[in-house]
């Protein structure tokens, strides 16, 4: 039984009646799809987690900036704090650092994986690195479990949008996280029915969020919402392990979310012309990297 990649309800269908996890499903769908053997499949995602791992080391180095001088050195400075005061723990700081390292490479125009947009790009390495180094997972299971995440970032992106532009940053950072959330979840031992119903708890958290970048650039508050959106997976992912279900179905709260999104001023949807964007500080700063 082949995907369409069009809801989250033929994905659990097709799990139950087959007993797989969602990571096989779309593994052995995609191999039919782009004629490659089991092993050329993964081992083409494989490249893109050593991007992601590479992109997280240069993110951490220090001297990194922005062309624009507005970000860069954040993410190490957090990651240096780990082993001092802590609010949620080591492994949770190593996983937020690790997701604004990779922003904030983006930002340097540094070579990143664009999952599933660039000013997102830190969420789903941050959440599934973070965990991996916290749980100590076996990297061929990480990377099966991106299968999972890009099942989850392609019915997003058919049935409602992963772009800011057209749908605000619920669609961009709230995509990718969950896409991450599914993916720690299953890494966990989560079923396909949990990790459906984690992608519907970051959802609901995101609804509303607005993409409104300062001067224009992939920066301020992209690269703290990258922090944001692996807390908002990782607290869903724990939801679903709990055996919560989401009282609003899925494929239901990606409908919400294009509706949501169709309805956002353009001034909300990555104009610069909204939000943090035109605060007195917001613009002073756009004044100085424009001229």
């Amino acid at each position: 039984m082949s995907l369409t990649y069009e809801s989250f309800s033929e994905l659990l269908e097709i799990a139950k009646k087959e007993n797989k996890m969602i990571c096989e499903i779309v593994i052995e769908d995609q191999c039919i799809e782009m004629k490659l053997s089991r092993s050329e499949i993964i081992e083409k995602m494989r490249e893109r987690y050593h991007i992601m791992l590479d992109s997280m080391n240069e993110g951490l180095k220090e001297g990194v900036k922005s062309v624009s001088g507005i970000s860069g050195g954040d993410a190490r400075k957090l990651y240096n704090s780990i082993g001092g005061a802590s609010v949620c723990g080591d492994s949770f700081t190593r996983a937020i650092a690790i997701a604004m390292a990779v922003n904030e490479h983006n930002a340097s125009m540094g070579k990143i994986v664009a999952c599933p947009t660039a000013g997102s790009c830190g969420i789903l390495p941050g959440a599934l690195i973070g965990l991996s180094l916290s749980h100590d997972i076996d990297e061929d299971e990480v990377v099966k479990s991106m299968f999972t995440a890009s099942f989850v970032g392609m019915v997003v992106a058919k049935k409602a949008s992963v772009s800011g532009a057209e749908g605000g940053c619920q669609a961009e950072c709230g995509t990718a996280s969950a896409m991450a959330a599914a993916a720690v979840c299953e890494l966990l031992g989560g079923t396909p029915e949990m990790c459906v119903n984690a992608v519907a708890f970051v959802i609901k958290n995101v609804l509303g969020l607005v993409c409104d970048p300062v001067a224009g650039l992939v920066e301020a508050p992209c690269i703290k919402r990258n922090a944001s959106g692996v807390a908002t997976a990782y607290m869903a992912a724990q939801l679903a392990l709990a055996g919560i279900k989401s009282i609003i179905p899925t494929d239901e709260t990606v409908q919400a979310l294009k509706r949501v999104g169709d309805n956002m001023s353009t001034t909300l949807k990555e104009t610069a012309e909204g939000g943090l964007a035109v605060t007195p500080t917001g613009c002073s700063i756009c004044s100085r990297v424009h001229g």
